[in-house]
């Protein structure tokens, strides 16, 4: 298979990590690269925040070097702010700068970003090509099939940002009105990517590497992205490539190296936030990988009411090892 390019960039593989607003923070990213994710994008940002310098908002932003090309997600609704904004961070060290047009959130949607945009095609093109000539690096979008199932207007949106100059088009099966309910609309996402010639990337119900398969070739689409899918399984994306790209199976990790695995991201949760934060970091993480590996609700319990990272790490990993005596038995 043909490496993939957006603009100036080529990906490393063909699953990319998508942005979850609380947890794809800088040590979530590297891990997700380190796994195999073709790229990583930082949690969504706002413009207006960035054009008045936030301090927090910018602390989102920070990059480490991963091994796999890393974006900046951006919202909001005025074509200006959004220019300035992008203009704003291009010293900060990204590959590429996406645009979010796809967030269903209420808080979002009410000051008409977000997904709330794609009822406003003129609009969108202002802002598209308002970032677009602000920054020299790529510009990615990121929509749904529209703002709900009597206005699915993702073709029309998906050749506005091929001739505003977008690189890559981010498509989430559903409308603004499905939020994550239902089936993802392969069928409209294959639409699109027969409609322009831009790269088209799959998002939504994508869980596994036959599923990450089957999407491919039925939209026809150059990439597909992961995202509640691989918290708690970042090794999904090795699977995936495997499939994908090399039609093989692979096994998964050990449970002992899964074990390592999560004891490794929680240390450096703790690094990254610091002991203020990052226990309280660490408990959502936590829980996304129980899941896959043994559901407790009593440690969960327990393991929440902690608030000392060093007390942390010697429960969870305690637990950790009597889930492998057990398996020993």
């Amino acid at each position: 298979m043909d490496s993939l390019k957006i603009g100036n960039i080529t990906l490393p593989h063909r699953a990319v990590f998508g942005p979850m607003a609380g947890f794809t923070d800088a040590p979530c990213r590297r891990l997700m690269a380190q796994h195999g994710a073709g790229f990583t994008v930082s949690e969504m940002v706002s413009s207006r925040a960035l054009v008045y310098h936030d301090h927090k908002t910018v602390s989102l932003l920070k990059a480490e070097p991963n091994g796999a090309p890393y974006g900046v997600q951006i919202f909001g609704e005025i074509p200006q702010i959004m220019g300035e904004a992008a203009a704003a961070i291009e010293e900060y060290e990204f590959d590429f700068l996406d645009i979010n047009m796809g967030c269903p959130a209420k808080k979002v949607n009410r000051k008409l970003a977000g997904s709330a945009l794609l009822q406003f095609p003129d609009l969108v093109e202002k802002i598209l090509k308002e970032v677009v000539n602000a920054v020299d690096v790529p510009v990615t979008l990121k929509i749904r099939t529209g703002w709900d199932k009597a206005n699915r207007n993702c073709v029309q949106i998906g050749k506005i940002a091929e001739q505003s100059g977008i690189q890559a088009l981010t498509i989430h099966g559903r409308t603004k009105e499905c939020l994550f309910e239902g089936e993802a609309e392969y069928d409209n996402i294959r639409a699109v990517k027969q409609s322009i010639s831009i790269p088209v990337i799959a998002n939504g119900d994508i869980d596994s590497a036959s599923k990450a398969k089957k999407v491919l070739e039925y939209t026809g689409a150059d990439a597909i992205m992961i995202g509640r899918a691989a918290l708690g399984n970042p090794w999904l994306f090795q699977a995936v490539e495997a499939l994908v790209e090399h039609d093989t199976i692979i096994q998964t990790p050990s449970l002992r190296e899964k074990c390592g695995h999560i004891l490794r991201h929680i240390q450096e949760l703790h690094q990254f936030y610091g002991e203020q934060k990052g226990y309280r970091i660490a408990r959502k993480h936590v829980a996304w990988y129980l899941q896959g590996i043994q559901p407790d609700s009593v440690f969960r319990q327990t393991f929440n009411a902690i608030n000392e990272p060093k007390e942390q790490l010697i429960v969870l990993e305690d637990f950790l090892n009597s889930i492998l005596d057990k398996e020993k038995c």
